[in-house]
């Protein structure tokens, strides 16, 4: 069957790019099947939908990228600019990209050449495409920074990318997707990893780009938000077929497929506290009855909550780091966390928000002597963890367990599920036979939502949301009482994080745990956290109750966080 196209409403002169019936498969599994669209000049459209629908494949197919070994690729039409694409040599590929049509990646870190030069990289573009001379080919790189508003355009020449921010990084990769000004700009992902004031300044630049250049753009995103600031119309794609399309208001205002009013359903709402998260599953069987937790309810809680000793207090905590030694010159130092403050209490979730170098995993870091604080106290159930042996430092990572981000990397590609989740129970001599860690591993993949048939499987065969129920397992395994979250559904889509949401949550009421929530996601924060922690430039601006800090922000840099979260 047909998938539904975008009708025009302009002429068809106007349409760069027409794709009908395009089908993709990888040893006989279809991974596109039938889908069709067509992008006008001038003219943003968004391809929506989770981690597996086909949204990069479909992109990756626009520039010859798509895999090549026994793989098979068909389209009754597959037309830029009344070019048949899918009739292309490698040469004429090479002629297209970057050139024509340009793409900008989701994450620039993996992106750059960790060994080059930013300029040099954009430079490269240009030898590629053009024949301007090399102070010409200079200048133009100069003048594409200054356009993307990088500041200091040459001191961003001279730089290395790990000599720049997330942003930065991701304003080069803008600069070298658009120098040769190319009529189609492919973006996949590109805010998923930025804070929320860069993914704005980002998204900004980007609407300013396109309507001076007056190029087109193929936005691909999991995250409504952005995508309702950004496009004209929206295609929403679901395991390898577009369920619907339209005018982005057409879209988010009067949805017609059951998918895409899941995917609006399970969005977190940041002006209502709800006890569960809507998943596309409570939508698809009309289950969820939405509860909403009164501020009644949640003062008696709060009440209760910290009338307990706290499990964990800090006070003057500061994280120094020598600067590189100069004989002529006095030794300087990078303070990355400076005088903080808190107490986290038992079941409690405190949240920790702030832009990228802020200080926040510095800190998540310093509090388990993973990196050890210059000075200030660290007390863990009324006990100094400073001066502490190898045998308490031991004890407290035990008790302390952190969930990172990315659940691929967290995880060793070489080992099972079931060898991963095992370690922790070895190294901390919780189990002693092969038969009893088995045993503890099935009943903790059970616990977090796997079955048994997950202990064999190696990380590559599970999916996003799957990896990151197994590295929480992990955590469990040695019953900890805090276990720092330092942005562990960042890399999610909406409905998987809602699940691990809920998981998490769940898992608290049922374990009795309390949690250091780290994110710069700030409608996830404050759904997790009974308080919230601002931090800037390594220190705490401000420290709410959740609600009222999210109601009556205090600081101004609080206010911009929560001014720049997408509506």
């Amino acid at each position: 069957m047909e998938s539904p196209t975008i009708l025009s409403r302009e002429k068809e002169s106007d349409v760069i790019l027409v794709i009908k019936n395009l089908s993709f498969e990888i040893e006989g599994q279809p991974i596109l099947k039938n889908i069709s669209f067509s992008i006008q000049k001038n003219e943003i459209v968004a391809l929506v939908g989770e981690s597996g629908s086909g949204k990069s494949i479909t992109a990756l197919s626009l520039l010859g990228l798509e895999p090549q070994k026994h793989s098979k690729l068909t389209a009754d039409r597959m037309d830029f600019r009344d070019i048949a694409l899918n009739s292309f040599t490698t040469k004429d590929w090479e002629h297209l990209r970057g050139n024509t049509i340009s793409m900008i990646f989701q994450e620039p870190q993996s992106s750059l050449n960790p060994s080059m030069r930013c300029g040099q990289q954009v430079l490269e573009v240009l030898h590629r495409h053009t024949r301007y001379a090399q102070k010409e080919k200079h200048a133009l790189v100069i003048q594409a920074f200054e356009e993307v508003q990088l500041p200091d355009p040459e001191r961003i020449f001279r730089s290395y990318p790990h000599e720049l921010s997330g942003g930065q990084k991701q304003r080069v990769m803008i600069a070298m997707a658009l120098i040769c000004k190319p009529q189609l700009l492919i973006a996949d992902e590109p805010t998923t990893a930025l804070d929320v004031t860069v993914q704005k300044e980002i998204i900004e630049l980007l609407k300013t780009l396109q309507r001076k250049t007056q190029m087109s753009i193929l936005f691909i995103s999991h995250d409504l938000g952005v995508v309702k600031q950004l496009a004209h119309k929206v295609l929403v794609m679901y395991q390898g077929e577009i369920q619907e399309s339209g005018e982005t208001k057409t879209i988010f205002n009067a949805p017609q497929n059951p998918y895409t009013k899941g995917l609006l359903f399970a969005r977190p709402k940041i002006n209502q506290r709800l006890q569960v998260l809507p998943t596309l599953a409570d939508y698809k069987n009309k289950l969820f009855l939405p509860y909403d937790v009164s501020k009644k309810e949640r003062l008696e809680f709060h009440k209760e909550l910290y009338k307990k000793s706290p499990l964990l207090e800090v006070e003057g905590l500061e994280k120094k780091y020598e600067g590189r030694f100069n004989l002529f010159q006095k030794r300087k130092h990078f303070i990355a966390v400076q005088e903080i403050d808190f107490k986290l209490y038992p079941g409690e979730t405190l949240g920790l928000v702030g832009e990228s170098g802020c200080g926040k995993s510095t800190l998540a870091k310093a509090l388990i002597y993973l990196d050890p604080p210059t000075s200030g106290s660290i007390r863990y159930k009324g006990m100094s963890i400073q001066n502490s042996g190898k045998r308490k430092l031991r004890a407290l990572r035990k008790e302390v367990q952190f969930i990172f981000q990315d659940p691929f990397a967290a995880l060793n590609p070489l080992k099972t599920i079931g060898e991963a989740v095992a370690e922790p129970l070895r190294i901390h001599r919780i189990t002693v036979t092969k038969k009893e860690t088995r045993a503890r591993v099935l009943e903790l993949l059970i616990q977090v939502g796997l079955s048994k048939e997950f202990y064999d499987r190696h990380p590559h065969e599970l999916s996003g949301g799957q990896r990151q129920r197994a590295v929480i397992a992990r955590a469990l395994a040695t019953e900890p009482k805090l276990i720092i979250c330092d942005e562990s559904v960042a890399a999610l889509d909406i409905s998987v994080q809602a699940q691990v949401l809920n998981l998490l949550n769940r898992l608290k009421r049922e374990l009795g745990l309390s949690y250091l929530f780290i994110s710069h996601d700030l409608s996830v924060v404050k759904f997790m956290s009974d308080r919230i922690m601002v931090m800037q430039e390594g220190r705490l601006v401000e420290f709410q109750e959740a609600d009222s800090l999210y109601e009556n922000p205090q600081n101004q840099y609080t206010k911009t966080l929560i001014a720049a979260i997408p509506s």
